[in-house]
């Protein structure tokens, strides 16, 4: 399974001449993502993790292809797009073009009393590597070799993210949702996420590839 990172929150994942892509948002390169697209999984209804317009296009492309996504963000964009979208909600599991998924979390991390939760999915894919969106919530009762750890969001303090790393206790760990840090907030999150985390850590250039 062949993974590449683009901007801030987004994966795609290509496996035998499939492609399934979490997150294009507005900060990530999503047209180049959703390119040839058959199955996109959204964690929840945030812009920076959903293109509205670009994933109408992608899918205007793609009459097949089908949007995997919490009832709520389902409900919020009936209509925007055409094309199937399937509600799914933490503790289902399902294939999407060819992969199997499950689904952890819950609720969006809380940025402020006042600003109202969301719901948030995080996936896990092939039992392997764990997008949580935009929570810091320990899946349970499996084992995760791949771990994508936000590093740099409202909702987020450093120390979050080290626990959450510890806790899940991945073979490795990448950053996620970093469009947020300049060269130095990087330079710092990422030394002490090395030195701390427990476990091999890097931060992917957009486009990188990685191999799952």
């Amino acid at each position: 399974m062949r993974v590449i990172k683009y901007s801030h929150a987004c994966l795609r994942f290509e496996h035998n001449d499939a492609v399934v892509v979490i997150d294009p948002g507005v900060w990530s390169e999503s047209e180049v993502a959703l390119d040839g697209v058959d199955a996109v999984l959204l964690t929840h209804e945030h812009a920076d993790h959903v293109d509205a317009a670009k994933l109408a296009d992608a899918l205007e492309k793609r009459p097949d292809a089908v949007v995997y996504t919490h009832p709520a963000v389902a409900e919020k964009f009936a209509g925007q797009w055409a094309g199937l979208t399937v509600p799914v909600s933490p503790g289902d599991a399902f294939s999407a073009a060819g992969l199997g998924i499950q689904v952890f979390g819950g609720w969006h991390a809380e940025i402020y009393r006042e600003i109202p939760l969301v719901p948030n999915n995080g996936y896990l894919i092939e039992e392997k590597l764990y997008h949580p969106g935009d929570s810091v919530d320990v899946p349970q009762g499996v084992r995760i070799e791949t771990l994508f750890v936000p590093v740099s969001a409202p909702w987020l303090k450093l120390s979050e993210s080290l626990d959450f790393v510890r806790a899940v206790n991945p073979r490795r760990a990448f950053a996620l949702h970093d469009c947020l840090d300049n060269d130095k907030s990087a330079s710092l999150v990422d030394g002490h996420l090395t030195a701390r985390s427990g476990c091999p850590y890097e931060r992917l250039a957009p486009g990188s590839t990685i191999v799952s």
